[in-house]
């Protein structure tokens, strides 16, 4: 059945019941192994690392979701990242955003590069520069947009026109926005993929890692992986997954209603030399990210006047948290350069523009009076008189 809008889909999409008890909210199949009525008889499964009816019907939800063939879950967003680049040969490259997540960077440069798997920084935000890059090894492009953290924009589509063009692999990183903001196989991409741990959970109790293929041939080759490496999602948390899923248009709406007026209050702060997120008109990213995105996400990361502290600033925060991660219902807040992007060289990180005063706020859904509030106390105690 097709749904007019999202909203609908993410509660309804999928596997959403269960057929056999009519229950409206599908069981938790703990269990590693299934019963076979004989030599080559199963049911439909056989063990819970090829399949489990709990991540099945996640895998069913995102897959609709994001409008591709078919979706994995894998036990973290990493996990997921692992499988898809599982895809290239050695002596493959891929192109990455020019600032992307710590995480995804240390898994290119300390353990694909074992395996003559490389990468190159491109600049997508500019398409042409990009093409400039693609060289006979390159197979792939990663794209985040939202990049994490500067909040720097790639025209989705049009990057992987180019790409496509190059007979490259179009993987887009879609955590920042979700399918509830922002379809990148609908730009073009040929890969979706998700830490699942941030807004489609939502609510800092699970980790978890999806990814979403446009084809059934790209469907059958990820299948393949996630069974051999075996890094599945178990059935507790994939029942949580899709828990979380249920509510995130609701929490989304809130989520970037705070973003959009925190951003607008510390572009008008004194002590604030810069601020980004694409929601807002002065962003160079905002046309770009009006055009493939619902609005400007929830992201937000900004740098204070050289006369403030920030780390009394962090320090005198007290509504909001100081922790890796993000998209949870509580703002948390982290500093890019020694907690999330600690992995990538000092070098590089301030080439691409992270220096060691960015800061990061993932915004939650708490009254926006007691946020700003927060902000602008901790803003107050770290300036340097």
């Amino acid at each position: 059945m097709s749904y007019k809008g999202i909203e609908t889909a993410l509660i309804h999409g999928g596997i959403s019941t269960d057929e056999r008890t009519g229950a409206v909210n599908v069981p938790i199949y703990q269990t590693s192994t299934f019963k076979q009525d004989g030599l080559g008889k199963m049911r439909g499964y056989e063990y819970s690392r090829t399949g489990n009816p709990t991540r099945e019907a996640l895998e069913a939800l995102i897959a609709e979701l994001e409008g591709g063939y078919a979706g994995f879950a894998f036990a973290s967003g990493l996990a997921a990242e692992t499988a898809v680049l599982s895809l290239l040969n050695t002596g493959d490259r891929v192109l990455i955003s020019s600032n992307v997540y710590g995480g995804t960077f240390r898994l290119l440069d300390k353990i694909f590069n074992h395996f003559n798997i490389n990468y190159t920084i491109s600049d997508t935000e500019d398409p042409a520069s990009f093409e400039k890059d693609i060289t006979p090894d390159v197979k792939a492009v990663l794209i985040e947009s939202p990049a994490n953290p500067l909040m720097t924009i790639t025209d989705i589509r049009a990057v992987a026109e180019i790409a496509h063009k190059h007979g490259l692999l179009v993987i887009v990183d879609n955590t920042f926005m979700t399918p509830y903001l922002q379809r990148p196989i609908e730009l073009g991409a040929d890969i979706v993929v998700h830490s699942a741990t941030k807004y489609l959970g939502g609510h800092s109790d699970v980790v978890a890692g999806l990814a979403v293929v446009k084809t059934k041939e790209l469907a059958e080759r990820i299948a393949f992986i996630q069974n051999s490496t075996g890094g599945v999602l178990p059935p507790f948390d994939s029942f949580l997954l899709i828990r979380g899923i249920k509510t995130l248009g609701v929490r989304l709406d809130r989520h970037v209603e705070n973003a959009q007026k925190a951003a607008e209050y510390l572009s008008k702060h004194s002590a604030v030399k810069s601020v980004h997120y694409p929601g807002l008109p002065t962003d160079k990213g905002y046309e770009v990210n009006k055009k493939q995105a619902k609005n400007g996400g929830v992201m937000i990361s900004f740098e204070l006047k050289d006369n403030y502290d920030i780390n009394v600033f962090f320090e005198s925060l007290e509504l909001i948290t100081l922790a890796e991660s993000l998209g949870g219902v509580e703002s948390l807040v982290c500093h890019p350069s020694s907690m999330t992007h600690a992995s990538i060289p000092e070098d590089i990180r301030k080439k691409v523009g992270i220096t060691d005063g960015l800061i990061r706020l993932s915004i939650g859904i708490e009254n926006i009076d007691d946020i700003l509030e927060d902000l602008d106390r901790a803003i107050a105690k770290s300036e340097v008189k």
